[in-house]
C-alpha cells in the first residue's frame, strides 16, 4: 500500500486510465513516463518545486505536458549563470557547481521558500517537495561524458519532517541531447518513486531505470534520509546498486555513509587491500600497516593525498550463493569501527580494479594481497574472454605507477615462508612473472609477523559460530567485544 491516496477531480478520465495511473493494469506492466508524471499532478496535495541546473529543465518538462501541472508545480527555475547561482544558493568552497554541497543547498533553499511563501493554515493538506538537480553532461570533444546530482526532499504528511533521496549519475552515452532526455526519464521516475514507493526502497532503486536503458547511465550512489526510511542502512542500498549491475562499485566511509567513488579516488594515491574481513583480523590489519608504512618510504608518497581502502568484491559476498545482508553488514560494521573506508566491487578480476582506479586517478596505485592471490592472477582461466589473453590483462594490471604489496605465507607442508623469490607459477609463465618482479612491480612485505600468519578468518568464524573459546585475541583490538555485544557473525552465548 501506498502511504499517499490519490484523490481525482472531474478530469473526464476514463477507466483505463485509472487503471493505468495504478501501475497495476494488465495491459502494461511498467507506468508510462505520462502516466507517472500524470498521478503525481491528479494528486490535490503534492505540492513543490523544481530547480535544475545544467541540462535543461527536462524533468519539469514531463509535469508540463502531461496536464494538469497548475496544482503541483509552485515554481520551476534554472540558474544557469553561476554568479547568479550563487546569488541565490550561496558559493562552494571548492568552487564545483555539480556537486552533492550544491544539491543539498537547492533542496534546502527551495523547501525553505515554499514554507515561507506558502500559508500552511489555509493548506493544511498539501506534501510539500522540492526537486533539483545539477549535472553537467558531455563536452564538446566527447572526452568527458557527464555525470550529475538529483534528489528529492518530500513530505507524505503535511505533519512530518523531510525525507530526503539523492542520487548520482554518470552518463554513458555520446549525445548530450540524449543525455538530457535520459536526466529527465530518471527525474520523473525519482520523484514517482518518492511518492509512491517509498515503502519499498529497493523496489524503487530498479524503478529508477524504467524507460531507460541499462547502457545509457550508471547510478553510483544513493542516500535515503528522513522519516521514512529510518530503517534503512545506505551501505545496504549501496551493495544493492551493485548487485543490481547499476554500478561496478561503491564506496562508504568509516562513518557508514555512502560516498562518491569519483570525488574519493580524484587524483589519489590509492592502498587497496581486498580480503572477505569475515571477521576482519589480525593478518588483516599487519597487512595494511605494513602497506602504509611501505608507501610511506616511497619517493613523493605524499600520505595526506593518499587514500587506504579495504575492498571486498561482490563474489566473495555470494559464497554461499545468494548475497546474505546481515553477513555483509556484520563485515562493513568490524571494518567502519577500525576507521576504515570500504568498497564493494564487482572486479573479480585484479586488472580490472587496476582499470578502474586509473579512470580517476594518475597516481600510485598499490594492491596488497598474500601469495595465494598473486599465484591466482597469474591462472590463465580467468582471461579467455580477452582476445590478448593474460597478455592484455597484465598490460592492463601493471600499468605505469601500479605495484603489488605482497605478503608471505607460511607453506603448510614445509613450514617455510613463501614470498616472491619462492612462490611458484606455472612454467610457462615463468618469464611474465619475472619480468614484473625485476621490473619492480612486486614489492615483499618484509617485517610481517609469523603468528599473524597462521590467522585464518574461515577458522574464526568457525569458532565464533560453534560457540568455541581461543579466537578472541585473533583480532584487532576492540573487535571481539563488539561482536559479542553486537551478536554478530551468529555469536551466541553457551
Amino acid at each position: 500500500m501506498c502511504i499517499l491516496v490519490d484523490k481525482f477531480h472531474n478530469f473526464g478520465k476514463t477507466f483505463f486510465m485509472a487503471i493505468q495511473l495504478s501501475g497495476d493494469h494488465p495491459f502494461e506492466n511498467t507506468p508510462s513516463l505520462e502516466a507517472k508524471a500524470l498521478r503525481i499532478n491528479l494528486n490535490d496535495n503534492i505540492y513543490g518545486t523544481f530547480a535544475e541546473i545544467g541540462a535543461g529543465q527536462e524533468v519539469a518538462r514531463h509535469f508540463f505536458r502531461c496536464g494538469g501541472a497548475s496544482g503541483t508545480i509552485a515554481k520551476t527555475m534554472s540558474a544557469y549563470d553561476k554568479d547568479f547561482s550563487d546569488a541565490i544558493y550561496g558559493s562552494e568552497n571548492d568552487g564545483r557547481y555539480v556537486s552533492e554541497s550544491r544539491l543539498n543547498k537547492m533542496l534546502n533553499w527551495e523547501i525553505s521558500l515554499l514554507e515561507k511563501r506558502i500559508d500552511r493554515s489555509k493548506n493544511k493538506e498539501k506534501l510539500f517537495f522540492a526537486f533539483a538537480n545539477t549535472v553537467t553532461t558531455i563536452d564538446f570533444a566527447k572526452k568527458f561524458k557527464g555525470h550529475g546530482w538529483m534528489g528529492i526532499r518530500f513530505q507524505t504528511k503535511p505533519d512530518e519532517p523531510y525525507s530526503m533521496i539523492t542520487t548520482h549519475v554518470r552518463f554513458r552515452e555520446n549525445d548530450s541531447k540524449q543525455q538530457q532526455l535520459t536526466l529527465g526519464v530518471i527525474g520523473v521516475n525519482l520523484i514517482y518513486g518518492a511518492f509512491y514507493q517509498n515503502d519499498r526502497p529497493k523496489k524503487m532503486l530498479q524503478y529508477l531505470y524504467d524507460h531507460i536503458d541499462r547502457d545509457a547511465m550508471e547510478i553510483d550512489t544513493i542516500n535515503f534520509t528522513g522519516p521514512l526510511f529510518q530503517g534503512i542502512d545506505n551501505r545496504v542500498m549501496s551493495l544493492e546498486l551493485v548487485r543490481l549491475g547499476m554500478t561496478d562499485a561503491v564506496m562508504f566511509g568509516p562513518d557508514g555513509n555512502n560516498l562518491l567513488p569519483a570525488r574519493e579516488l580524484y587524483k589519489k594515491n590509492i592502498i587497496a587491500i581486498r580480503g572477505s574481513f569475515r571477521p576482519v583480523t589480525k593478518v588483516n590489519v599487519d597487512m595494511y600497516q605494513k602497506s602504509v608504512s611501505i608507501f610511506e618510504k616511497e619517493p613523493d608518497s605524499d600520505p595526506d593525498n593518499s587514500l587506504v581502502i579495504f575492498e571486498i568484491t561482490l563474489s566473495n559476498l555470494m559464497t554461499t550463493g545468494a548475497i546474505d545482508e546481515e553477513d555483509f553488514m556484520d563485515r562493513a560494521k568490524l571494518l567502519c569501527s577500525l576507521g576504515q573506508t570500504v568498497m564493494i566491487s564487482n572486479f573479480k578480476e585484479y586488472y580490472k580494479l587496476a582499470e578502474y582506479f586509473s579512470e580517476y586517478t594518475e597516481k600510485k596505485i598499490r594492491l596488497t594481497m598474500g601469495v595465494n592471490n598473486l599465484i591466482e592472477i597469474f591462472n590463465e582461466k580467468y582471461y579467455r574472454n580477452l582476445s590478448g589473453g593474460i597478455l592484455e590483462a597484465f598490460g592492463k594490471l601493471f600499468f605505469k605507477n601500479l605495484k603489488v604489496y605482497l605478503y608471505p605465507i607460511i607453506d603448510p607442508e614445509t613450514g617455510n615462508i613463501i614470498d616472491s623469490n619462492s612462490l611458484r607459477v606455472h612454467p610457462r609463465l615463468k618469464e611474465l612473472y619475472n619480468f614484473f618482479k625485476y621490473n619492480d612491480k612486486v614489492v615483499d612485505i618484509l617485517d610481517y609477523n609469523t603468528d599473524d600468519m597462521k590467522i585464518f578468518s574461515r577458522d574464526i568464524l568457525a569458532k565464533i559460530k560453534n560457540g568455541e573459546k581461543g579466537w578472541e585475541n585473533k583480532l584487532p583490538e576492540g573487535i571481539s567485544k563488539l561482536i559479542k555485544t553486537k551478536k554478530l557473525f551468529g555469536f551466541k552465548i553457551h
